[in-house]
């Protein structure tokens, strides 16, 4: 196939979001004006360009939409209380002296079961510092095992990235997040590793002005709190079991809704809904940025230039998975537009070099958990503010995050190498 726009043109529209989002200029403005100036200096043509770009953004609704339903889940396990809940009960199951371990295997089940990842370190955070101003843990080994956690969930939730992979790779919700079940094993293993080897280093104390004061707040049981996110793996979980196909579209909402029944809070379901949709919509409208980029560089030349690299090198053709996750990932610091961008640009030229549509998924799914968390992304602040870190300190924990992903990313393309 002829490529509509040059690699070069491609480049430099990719470039220039980037430095529209490091100048903190609104991610989806930047990535639609890099795309329409990557398209006009690679094509010379205004109206392809623009068709090219509507056409990208067409391509990303069926995932917006089921995002945008996936807030309803994350709106009730946030609202009722179930999300803390389930963080509490790991914590005090597991108690102080691994509290490390709690923290990590608390933020992996949020975010596994459906709450954004920087949602789960924020939800997890209050929790996490309150054990470690007891049991005398210093902050960057907190914060480093709720993202290590969240990372290592994020992999096998039914998030925006997940859905977003799925969808250009056309294969099941259900296969893509049981695909990543090892890697993110690993993943979680290196965080605690890492964490716990932090914990022994200098770094800023957990103090009472960093705990949060608020009133008590009944909170569900744990049975309660469980049940919602249940429903949803039951329910998505019945395509590979039984054969019978219920859409995330259908079975994220389901959840929620079970999630408000069961904890007696179905009177504030609705807004438990709005709150969730609040949580969702700036993603989704990212998503549809990042789909008019994605238009740009899945018509141009990189792809094959990028193949072209790896035949000279005598690189084989499936590292263009996880390296294609990681950097854009990295370009865009946001798993979902970069796991977004390396799926709609390589999937066709993954599936044709004869790498399965899942085992490419995977790979790029756990490559953008790599470099995803640099400061010109929000998540980055998100989380640093969440456990109260000056920047500078927050910096520091970059390559330990990178550590993680890179595990995650290692083992799941070894799983492809050994066939399974």
């Amino acid at each position: 196939m002829t490529a509509s726009f040059t690699t070069l043109g491609a480049c430099i529209g990719l470039v220039l979001a980037i430095i529209l989002i490091v100048k903190k200029v609104n991610p989806t403005y930047s990535l639609i004006l890099g795309a329409l100036v990557g398209g006009i200096i690679g094509s010379g043509d205004l109206v392809l360009t623009v068709n090219t770009m509507v056409s990208g953004a067409s391509s990303m609704i069926s995932s917006v939409l089921r995002i945008m339903t996936s807030g309803v889940l994350a709106g009730t396990l946030i609202k009722t209380g179930s999300a803390e809940k389930i963080a509490e009960v790991i914590v005090s199951k597991l108690g102080e002296k691994r509290a490390i371990i709690a923290v990590a295997i608390a933020t992996m089940i949020i975010c596994a079961v459906g709450v954004f990842i920087d949602i789960s370190v924020i939800t997890v955070a209050p929790i996490a510092l309150a054990i470690g101003e007891r049991a005398g843990y210093n902050k960057p080994s907190l914060l480093l095992a709720m993202i290590g956690g969240g990372k290592a969930g994020n992999i096998l939730s039914p998030n925006p990235n997940t859905i977003a992979v799925s969808e250009a790779f056309k294969v099941d919700l259900t296969s893509l997040m049981l695909k990543n079940l090892v890697p993110a094993f690993f993943a979680l293993v290196v965080t605690c590793i890492l964490a716990t080897l932090l914990s022994k280093k200098n770094g800023s104390m957990v103090t009472e002005d960093d705990l949060e004061v608020r009133e008590d707040k009944s909170l569900p049981s744990f049975l309660q709190a469980i049940i919602g996110p249940v429903v949803v793996i039951v329910l998505l979980g019945l395509r590979p079991v039984a054969g019978i196909t219920i859409d995330p579209l259908i079975a994220l909402p389901a959840g929620g809704f079970i999630c408000s029944l069961v904890c007696g809070k179905i009177k504030g379901f609705k807004n438990q809904a709005e709150f969730g949709l609040s949580k969702v919509v700036g993603v989704s409208v990212l998503l549809i940025g990042t789909g008019t980029i994605a238009g740009i560089i899945k018509a141009s030349a990189l792809q094959y230039d990028f193949i072209n690299l790896l035949d000279y090198l005598n690189m084989p053709a499936f590292l263009l998975a996880p390296i294609a996750g990681i950097l854009m990932a990295g370009a865009t610091a946001s798993t979902t537009a970069g796991a977004t961008i390396a799926a709609q640009t390589f999937a066709g030229t993954l599936t044709a070099s004869g790498v399965s549509a899942l085992s490419a998924g995977a790979m790029i799914h756990a490559g953008a958990t790599v470099i995803d968390s640099l400061p010109h992304g929000s998540f980055f602040h998100a989380t640093g503010g969440a456990a109260g870190m000056k920047i500078g300190e927050r910096m520091k924990l970059i390559p330990y995050e990178a550590c993680i992903g890179l595990t995650s990313t290692v083992v799941a393309t070894i799983i492809y190498l050994l066939g399974f």
